[in-house]
């Protein structure tokens, strides 16, 4: 059979009637085929589980008090995450245009009472195939995709192109990284990128940063894309700062096990760019492009030319207020820029408040 889910696998379904016979008889009827079963005798109350709990589908009637079936409809396709849990209408109407009206909805199927007990597990057991694979669909996306991408894609779709945001850019690379590989095992320098991609993805998702882009030992961050961040600048260095922070603290480990340690270059620039998809329909990516973005590549690469390991433009530095302490250094004219640019170092080891 694979993985794929039998008809009378067990789920986790919600059963909303304010009629308490009709939903006592259902929720045991559904206990006794191996399902997880909560009720609720109104729509509020069903808003309110489905807030506090995890469920595979809803069985919902129509005309409750409170909040009826309709306005439960109304509220699950706002929500994010309930919107994607199957609904299955049980209702004692049965007009065409209410049946439609629920399907228009989101409403994943109708049924009329008195409830069919064959059908009913007939289409429970469909519903709960279709929550599978969506669920299935949403950590394949997510695994691909940091997860503002992936919340967006899933909640606006996938088209190619972009708008101007506001926001920062960071590069990041180890420093000689070529000599540590040619010194060591490919097993070892696996795992050794394995673990510094996991320390950079921590250090930048702490800061509301997406890493967008992997290539080698360097890597991408965006702070203030897809979402918008007020405090894009501030978050980014902070973001930096703590990367820093977390490679020589692996460096110290690295060290006492007589392994390889490593070094890293940050670059980082602020100001308008385009975000959006790049490539094509079948193989595309999210990503920032623009001068800004160009900027903090070349600020990554000018740090080994000065030996310092945060590079970050003026822009970033003038939105910092002085919260953070930075270092001008002579401006330089950058490869591809026709004007000198400014540029500040970012001391590391120092206290910032938050």
């Amino acid at each position: 059979m694979g993985t794929r889910r039998l008809a009378n696998e067990a789920g986790r379904i919600l059963v909303v009637d304010d009629n308490k016979v009709n939903r006592l008889l259902l929720a045991r009827g559904l206990e006794q085929q191996g399902h997880s079963v909560s009720i609720a005798e109104n729509g509020r109350r069903a808003m309110e589980v489905l807030q506090a709990g995890n469920f595979d589908l809803i069985l919902l009637d129509l005309q409750m008090p409170e909040m009826d079936g309709y306005q439960v409809l109304e509220q699950l396709t706002k929500d994010l995450e309930l919107r994607n849990i199957p609904v299955i209408i049980t209702s004692a109407v049965e007009e065409l245009d209410e049946v439609a009206r629920c399907i228009e909805m989101g409403a994943e199927d109708y049924l009329t009472k008195p409830l069919n007990p064959i059908l009913l597990k007939a289409r429970i057991g469909s519903s709960l195939e279709k929550k599978r694979l969506r669920d299935q669909q949403r950590e394949l996306i997510r695994k691909f995709a940091t997860s503002e991408v992936a919340d967006e894609l899933l909640e606006k779709g996938f088209t190619l192109g972009g708008q101007f945001v506001d926001a920062s850019a960071m590069f990041s690379d180890i420093r000689s990284f070529t000599t540590i590989a040619e010194s060591q095992s490919p097993a070892d320098t696996i795992e050794l990128l394995n673990t510094y991609y996991t320390l950079m993805f921590e250090a930048i998702g702490n800061h509301r940063g997406i890493v967008n882009q992997m290539v080698g030992d360097g890597l991408m961050a965006i702070f203030g894309a897809p979402l918008p961040q007020e405090d894009h600048c501030k978050q980014a260095v902070l973001a930096a700062l703590e990367m820093i922070e977390l490679i020589d603290l692996f460096n110290c480990d690295q060290a006492a096990q007589g392994k390889a340690q490593i070094r890293i270059g940050i670059g980082i620039a602020s100001g308008q760019m385009i975000a959006g998809y790049t490539g094509t329909l079948s193989r595309a990516t999210y990503t920032c492009v623009g001068d800004t973005v160009n900027l903090a590549a070349r600020l990554e690469t000018h740090t080994k030319i000065v030996g310092e390991p945060i590079l970050i433009d003026e822009t970033t530095q003038v939105h910092l207020n002085r919260s953070i302490q930075t270092i001008e250094h002579e401006p330089v004219q950058l490869k591809g820029k026709t004007q000198v640019v400014k540029i500040f170092s970012v001391p590391t080891g120092q206290e910032v408040s938050i």
